[in-house]
């Protein structure tokens, strides 16, 4: 069970990436513009799971920073997949993390 929702976790944060992507790459603006937001959002995005929430984090942090920035980079998600008309899939986005992170705290996996 465990297994299973560390790799549910694990295709949650691809789609985050995606979801951020997607956003940047529909935007009404020129095309240099959705190039940049397109290939910057994720970046910016990885850039911050890189340092504060990865296994390897480059900060620790305690559990509870640690989970509010988790938090937060899945609401950005989220959002940008609702300003790009996607409702529902930016809020299944963030409840399906805030589901499978729940029940791997509840199974002792730190943050």
């Amino acid at each position: 069970m465990k297994a299973a929702l560390l790799g549910g976790i694990f295709l949650l944060e691809v789609a985050l990436l995606a979801a951020a992507g997607f956003w940047g790459f529909t935007l009404d603006a020129g095309w240099p513009v959705r190039l940049l937001a397109g290939l910057g959002a994720p970046l910016i995005l990885a850039l911050v799971w890189g340092l504060f929430c990865s296994p390897r984090a480059t900060v620790p942090l305690p559990a509870a920073a640690k989970l509010g920035v988790q938090a937060t980079c899945f609401l950005t998600g989220g959002t940008l997949l609702a300003l790009t008309g996607h409702l529902p899939a930016g809020a299944a986005l963030v409840l399906l993390w805030a589901g499978t992170r729940t029940l791997l705290t509840r199974a002792g996996t730190p943050v």
